[in-house]
C-alpha cells in the first residue's frame, strides 16, 4: 500500500485534497521545532497552542505538505502561493482524528509481529533493550522514537512502518482511564508487555487495581495466537485469568523467565538469566537493578520471536542509554557527573534511582536533587514522607536538595546526618548547586517532568549530540 490518493480516500473519505503532490517517502510531524525537511505537518489544535498558526512556518522549513482542519481552511488564503506549490495540502474535519485513522489503516497492511510495551516504569528502557537484541540478530525492525507513546506519537510512528521491516516495537503510555483501549485499537499488537504496575498517574487512573486493569487493556484486541508478557512477581498481574497465552518474568521461581543471583558491584549488575530450562550469566553496565527486569521482559519478547539465546544475551549486555533514565553525564559546569533521571518520578522509580546511586562506586560526594512527584492524588503527602524515610537506605548520600512544594513532607522525614534544604524552582536549585558542583560530585537529579529539572541537568551537563538508531 502506497501513501497516495487511493489510500487517503480509503482512510479519510471526508478529506479534501487542495494540492495533490504526494512525496515519495512519508514522515509526519506535529511540531515545527523538530520538523525535518520533507515531513508532512499535521496542524493540531492543542489546549494552549494551535498548530494551525505554524502552517506557514512549517512550509518555509521545507515541509512536504500539511493537514489542517476544515474550520481553519481560510488560513491557506494568508499563505504565499509559492509556499503551497508542489505540496500535499489536505483539509479534514479533524486533524487528530485523521492521523489516528490513517495510522489504523496503515497498520492493517502489515502481518509481521507488532510488540506493544506498557507499564508504570521501564517502557522506554525495555523497548531499547529489545531493539539492541534485534540489532544484534540482524533483524530489520522499527522502534518508536524516544518516548512518543501517546495517541499522537503512536500514530506518527505507525506511519513509519514499511514492508521491509520484520518486527515493530511501540511503547504505550496512559494517564487517564480508557486511553489504553484507544491506543491498542489503533495499533492491534500481536504481543503485549506489561513491565510493572506502580503508583503513577493516580489522579487520572485511580488505585493500583485500577491502574493494573487499565494496563491489561493492552491485551484487549488479542487474537488466538497473541501472547502477553507480564511481571510475574506482581500478584496484581500474575493472579489474573487470561484468555490468551501468558509468559511471566521476574525473580520468583514460578516465572518462566527469571533473574537469579542478582548482584550489584563495580558499577555493574550481574545475574543469571533462566530462560525456561537454560541458565546463562549476564552482566549489565549499570547499577540500576530495574534494568534487570527490563532485560527479562526483553528476553521474553526475543524468545517469542525465535532469537537464539546467545544473541539474546549479546543484545542484553549492550549498553542502553536513554535520555532521562539514569543517564550518566559528565559535568561541564562543575566537577564529576550528573545522573539524569528526571524523565518522570513515582515512589517506585524514586526508590530504584536512589538505590542505584547507593551502588555507584565512587570517591566523589553523592548529592541528590529530588523534585515533587506529581499526580499522586490525595496520598501525595504520604508518599513524599515515605521518600524521606527511604533515604535511610542510602547511607552514602550526604546532601539532598528538594525542589517544589510537596517535598516539604519529605524534608520532615530525612534522616539525621543528611544535609537537606528545600527550594521552590529548578532555577533556585541551580544556585544551590553552583558551589557543590565545584567539588568532585555525583549528583542524581530526579523528579516529575512538571518540575522541569531537565533544565538543571542541561545547565551543568549539556546533552551530547544525539545519535539516531538506524534500523
Amino acid at each position: 500500500m502506497r501513501f497516495d490518493e487511493h489510500f487517503l480516500q480509503m482512510a479519510l473519505p471526508d478529506a479534501i485534497l487542495v494540492e495533490k503532490n504526494f512525496p515519495e517517502s512519508i514522515s509526519f510531524s506535529v511540531d515545527t521545532r523538530s520538523l525535518q525537511k520533507g515531513d508532512i505537518f499535521i496542524a493540531l489544535q492543542g489546549s494552549q497552542i494551535d498548530g494551525h498558526a505554524f502552517i506557514a512556518a512549517a512550509l518555509e522549513q521545507g515541509a512536504a505538505g500539511v493537514f489542517l482542519d476544515s474550520a481553519k481552511k481560510q488560513i491557506l488564503e494568508t499563505i504565499k502561493p509559492a509556499l503551497l506549490k508542489k505540496k500535499l495540502i489536505v483539509v479534514v474535519p479533524d486533524t487528530l482524528s485523521a492521523i489516528t485513522k490513517m495510522a489504523a489503516v496503515w497498520r492493517s497492511q502489515f502481518a509481521y509481529p507488532v510488540i506493544a510495551i506498557t507499564g508504570s516504569v521501564g517502557k522506554t528502557s525495555t523497548k531499547e533493550v529489545i531493539a539492541n537484541i534485534l540489532e544484534t540478530n540482524g533483524t530489520k525492525f522499527i522502534a518508536s522514537q524516544g518516548n512518543q507513546n501517546t495517541k499522537i506519537g503512536l500514530s506518527i510512528n505507525i506511519m513509519r512502518m514499511r514492508p521491509e521491516h520484520q518486527v515493530a516495537i511501540f511503547e504505550l503510555g496512559i494517564n487517564k482511564r480508557g486511553e489504553m483501549a484507544q491506543l491498542v485499537n489503533i495499533l492491534r499488537p500481536t504481543t503485549g508487555v506489561i513491565t510493572y504496575i506502580g503508583h503513577s498517574h493516580m489522579e487520572g487512573l485511580g488505585s493500583l487495581t485500577d491502574i493494573a486493569q487499565e494496563k491489561r487493556d493492552i491485551f484487549k484486541y488479542f487474537q488466538h495466537d497473541s501472547i502477553g508478557i507480564i511481571n510475574g512477581d506482581q500478584a496484581i498481574l500474575a493472579n489474573v485469568g487470561y484468555t490468551h497465552p501468558v509468559i511471566r518474568f521476574g525473580s520468583k521461581t514460578i516465572n518462566q523467565i527469571q533473574a537469579r543471583k542478582i548482584h550489584v558491584g563495580n558499577n555493574h549488575v550481574t545475574f543469571v538469566l533462566k530462560l525456561y530450562k537454560d541458565k546463562i550469566p549476564v552482566t549489565l553496565k549499570n547499577t540500576n537493578v530495574g534494568r534487570v527486569f527490563n532485560s527479562l521482559a526483553a528476553a521474553a519478547v526475543a524468545y517469542i520471536l525465535g532469537i537464539s539465546k546467545d544473541r539474546i544475551v549479546q543484545g542484553l549486555q549492550k549498553p542502553v542509554i536513554v535520555t532521562g533514565r539514569f543517564e550518566m553525564r559528565p559535568m561541564v559546569r562543575g566537577k564529576g557527573s550528573i545522573i539524569n533521571d528526571c524523565y518522570n518520578a513515582s515512589p517506585e522509580s524514586m526508590k530504584a534511582a536512589l538505590l542505584a546511586l547507593e551502588h555507584v562506586d565512587t570517591d566523589a560526594q553523592k548529592v541528590a536533587v529530588l523534585g515533587d512527584m506529581l499526580e499522586l492524588g490525595v496520598n501525595s503527602p504520604f508518599w513524599h514522607r515515605q521518600l524521606g524515610r527511604f533515604l535511610r537506605k542510602v547511607p552514602s548520600l550526604k546532601k539532598v536538595v528538594l525542589v517544589g512544594d510537596m517535598v516539604k513532607w519529605t524534608k520532615k522525614t530525612v534522616p539525621l546526618g543528611v544535609a537537606v534544604e528545600q527550594v521552590t524552582t529548578w532555577q533556585d536549585a541551580v544556585k544551590r548547586l553552583e558551589e557543590i558542583a565545584q567539588s568532585d560530585s555525583v549528583i542524581l537529579v530526579k523528579g516529575s517532568r512538571g518540575m522541569r529539572l531537565d533544565n538543571l541537568v542541561e545547565h551543568f551537563a549539556p546533552k551530547p549530540k544525539e545519535t539516531v538508531r538506524q534500523a
